[in-house]
């Protein structure tokens, strides 16, 4: 069923397609003249309007209901309608917005044919309004995980570039969320609505990334049976993200520095120049200088693409992010096999903070899922742990003792998935502590409420303070969160 406004002078017209589109189990909203039907679509957000061209004999005009309607946000879906049809009023009609026009009288048929097709209309574009919403929700940088003060500048230097034309290269070792970086310099962009089209230039042979990044023509080379568009092409009005770009050919090296200096490209084969609009976000996991000391690498290339150097940390430069991206990937993951998610000991904690993780965030996730995949209950122990890591950290997987981590406090059973400090090594910071004696014992809701209290303080503590980022780790929305504290503040 869809929300209706109707506006028509006509009263008989208002009440025939009122009828109408109530036995199609439509709600109507009716309006006779212009100021209230202005008024009305304000009020009521409808998801179509029906709207005559002439309203009265006063000369308002259906297109100023339009042009309101298509004001709103969300935009509901606009059908004009009227008795005095012209070839220049239909396209001053759908040149304002309208979805149809139609020229009365019509038949009965065709009108709910075209009020189907406007319904559907609407929602493919609410649809793809809420998806494009959650994408760039997705890539915001709030959801890349990280407090430490390296990833804080990183943030900073995002929010002061995305929305620029300027190229970026992104300096980081291997699993330290480059493409994750670009993503969301682009989503934040003008440009997120055009593709965002990545390509590794050390996983194809020259060859082929040649005609990959630039296409080809017909004839070409063998094999080339038809013209195709390269991935510039493709990228036309969005961003391409060249990673590893260090180990792009020497002749390409050239081609790509005519691309950021001229704006065009040349298929390969062709002669012609093709004009392209599109953002380059470089990355790379070496130092270009070496490369460039080396012989390898172009140095006028390196100054175009240098021209905002965004340096991501190691992960084991911003250690204190650690047990966030540990509660991240674990929410991620299914819950454990008594249908409780699954948490981590405070030794297997301490064994992830003090490895060195050479393949950064990726290596950690990696090891949260295999963990997660193997471990027999919903507390990851240490067993569970990639052998690599327990070796690092000095421990023998054979002389490991299970025991030994179970007769650890479990004062947290059911808190968040994996949130450091209140795994089951550790009671919750106020309140926590059991009682010693009768005089200890507290009534249950106000332990409870201590113990959450303690416990969100903690989360929001680690996040740095950010209580956006603390409802994300707690797994509720920000004005839960907000909710829950005034409440105990209150309760103080």
């Amino acid at each position: 069923m869809a929300k209706v406004v109707l506006v028509d002078d006509e009263l008989t017209m208002v009440q025939m397609i009122g009828d109408l589109l109530r036995k199609e189990g439509h709600e109507v909203i009716p309006f006779s003249n212009l100021e209230s039907a202005l008024d009305g679509i304000a009020e009521h957000s409808p998801d179509l309007v029906i709207t005559d061209l002439y309203l009265d004999k006063s000369g308002a005009k259906g297109l100023d209901v339009l042009r309101k309607a298509r004001s709103l946000s969300p935009p509901p879906v606009v059908i004009v309608v009227t008795g005095f049809g012209t070839l220049d009023t239909a396209i001053e009609a759908m040149r304002s917005g309208a979805f149809d026009y139609l020229e009365k009288p019509f038949k009965v048929e065709d009108f709910r044919f075209t009020i189907r097709r406007a319904l559907s209309f609407g929602e493919a574009v609410s649809e793809t309004t809420f998806l494009r919403r959650e994408l760039k929700k997705k890539y915001q940088f709030t959801r890349i995980i990280g407090t430490a003060e390296k990833m804080q500048a990183v943030f900073r230097m995002l929010e002061r570039v995305a929305d620029t034309e300027s190229t970026i290269l992104i300096l980081g070792e291997s699993g330290t969320g480059k493409e994750l970086v670009a993503k969301a310099l682009h989503q934040n962009s003008r440009r997120q609505h055009a593709p965002f089209i990545p390509i590794n230039c050390s996983a194809l042979p020259e060859a082929l990334l040649e005609s990959e990044l630039f296409g080809h023509c017909r004839g070409a080379f063998t094999g080339a049976i038809a013209d195709k568009k390269g991935l510039f092409q493709e990228a036309d009005g969005g961003t391409i993200f060249l990673d590893e770009v260090g180990a792009m050919p020497p002749l390409l090296q050239s081609r790509l520095l005519r691309v950021l200096q001229e704006r065009e490209i040349r298929r390969v084969g062709e002669n012609t120049p093709i004009r392209v609009n599109v953002r380059v976000v470089a990355a790379t996991n070496e130092p270009l200088e070496n490369r460039i000391r080396d012989g390898g690498f172009r140095e006028d290339l390196y100054y175009r693409l240098n021209v905002i150097p965004l340096h991501l940390p190691s992960l084991r430069e911003r250690r204190e992010d650690i047990p966030l991206l540990v509660a991240h990937f674990l929410r991620s993951k299914p819950l454990g096999r008594t249908g409780k998610p699954r948490r981590v000991s405070r030794q297997v904690m301490d064994v992830l903070n003090t490895y060195d993780w050479p393949g950064n965030v990726r290596e950690l996730e990696n090891a949260v899922e295999r963990s997660a995949t193997l471990c027999e209950g919903n507390v990851i122990r240490l067993r569970d742990l990639p052998p690599a890591i327990l070796k690092a950290a000095g421990k023998d997987p054979a002389a490991l003792d299970d025991s030994a981590e179970a007769e650890l406090p479990t004062a947290t059973e059911s808190g968040p998935v994996g949130a450091p400090g209140a795994d089951i090594a550790e009671a919750p910071r106020g309140g926590g502590v059991l009682p010693e004696t009768v005089d200890d014992v507290k009534p249950l809701r106000i332990f409870s409420r201590e113990q959450e209290t303690a416990y969100m303080n903690r989360v929001i503590e680690l996040a740095g303070g950010d209580k956006e980022q603390a409802a994300i780790l707690l797994g509720v929305s920000l004005a839960t969160l907000y909710r829950k504290l005034t409440e105990d503040e209150k309760a103080q």
